[in-house]
């Protein structure tokens, strides 16, 4: 930074020499020299010397005022040294430097009302953070300008509107782990206490172990799946990448979900509009795990005579893979929850007795592998679609 400042200064200073000496010689020339050199390697000085210490000033109101100062010395060292080189008599000198005192005083109170409402911007800024790390929420960022500080404030309350989203959504997941935990967990303990206290005869002990056994199951895949959901989104898990033939992954998984759809009376088939599936970059498991969730939430809610359509299909250097059924569909207000774990809307998982983190997971393995997973707009049922990126 010193460096710049005294090339600014000293090749400021040369233009300025010049122009003098062209017009009205050397020695205005000179005299120009005398004057501005030293301001201008003085004041650079200042302002490195400022800088380095800058911490030491203390508040921004304070680095402002000292910045009024520096303008308005300068100005007061250029017009004495003026008056001393140029030997202009007192009474001239007198009423330059008057007016030069008059005009730095003015600017330096202009510029501090300007800064003082950048300061205030700035102070809005800080409080409202302030306010946000002390756990408030709900806090406006409202600036008064509209510059830097302003997109400043905005971000800052994107920022606060994320935070209370994922406050949220935390406190939502609590309460419905909690509501998924309490019931099997209450089961488990009313049927434990009639077998333990030999209340019931042999048969209906039987009966009440195997009931035991359900619910362990369903509280064990619970547990699994958040597990394995918290460490799909903190990034735990790698899976070996693989060309994956859409075509024979697709039929491999309809083939192994027909069974499901036909006792519901539901038509399952896959189609190939271009007639091309397409081969993703994916690991075959669990973009296979991804089909299997989507098929079960379509069987499920797809009424007989109903049908669910696997089409796969090539789009540029993606490939992608839709899960249409004719089903109730999702209501709009819910349309953007949807794979979020353990919503409550038109199709939890839970009330078919799943755990209710089906579509989290399959969100979370498809962005894992670099893809994206969204609902389509439909005028009946469902369509959800995957896409991926395309093998090389």
């Amino acid at each position: 930074m010193m460096a710049r400042g005294l090339a600014l200064a000293v090749g400021a200073a040369a233009v300025a020499i010049g122009l003098a000496a062209a017009v009205y010689g050397a020695d205005a020339g000179r005299a120009t020299a005398e004057v501005l050199l030293p301001v201008g390697l003085l004041t650079t000085l200042a302002t490195e010397v400022l800088v380095r210490r800058r911490a030491r000033l203390g508040s921004l109101r304070r680095q402002s005022v000292v910045i009024a100062l520096v303008i308005v010395g300068q100005f007061l060292l250029a017009v004495a040294l003026f008056v001393w080189f140029m030997s202009i008599g007192a009474h001239d000198a007198f009423f330059t430097v008057l007016l030069v005192a008059y005009a730095g005083l003015i600017g330096a109170w202009a510029g501090r009302c300007l800064a003082a409402g950048m300061l205030s911007d700035v102070e809005v800024v800080r409080d409202g953070l302030t306010a946000v790390g002390d756990g408030a929420r709900d806090v406006t960022f409202t600036t008064a300008g509209h510059d830097e500080l302003r997109d400043l404030a905005l971000a800052a309350g994107a920022m606060e509107a994320k935070l209370a989203a994922e406050e949220r959504a935390r406190r939502e997941l609590v309460a419905a782990i909690s509501h998924d935990l309490r019931t099997p967990i209450t089961s488990l303990r009313l049927l434990a206490d009639a077998v333990g206290d030999d209340v019931v005869d042999a048969q209906t002990r039987e009966e009440y172990l195997q009931r035991l056994g359900v619910h362990v199951r369903q509280l064990g895949a619970l547990i699994d799946d958040l597990f394995e959901l918290s460490r799909l989104e903190a990034g735990e898990l790698t899976w070996r990448m693989e060309r994956v033939p859409l075509g024979d992954l697709v039929a491999e998984t309809v083939d192994a979900m027909r069974p499901d759809a036909q006792a519901g009376g539901v038509v399952l088939h896959s189609a190939t509009p271009d007639g091309r599936p397409g081969v993703a970059h994916a690991n075959p498991e669990q973009l296979q795990r991804v089909l299997l969730n989507l098929l079960r939430n379509a069987i499920r809610h797809t009424p007989p005579d109903g049908s669910v359509v696997v089409t796969t299909e090539v789009k540029g250097d993606a490939v992608e893979i839709e899960v249409a059924d004719t089903g109730e569909g999702i209501p709009p207000e819910d349309r953007e929850r949807v794979f979020q774990p353990f919503v409550q809307g038109t199709d939890p998982a839970r009330r078919h007795g799943g755990t209710g983190l089906g579509l989290a997971i399959s969100r979370a393995i498809v962005e894992a592998h670099g893809g994206r997973i969204w609902l389509a707009d439909t005028d009946r049922g469902t369509r959800v679609r995957v896409r991926l990126p395309a093998a090389a």
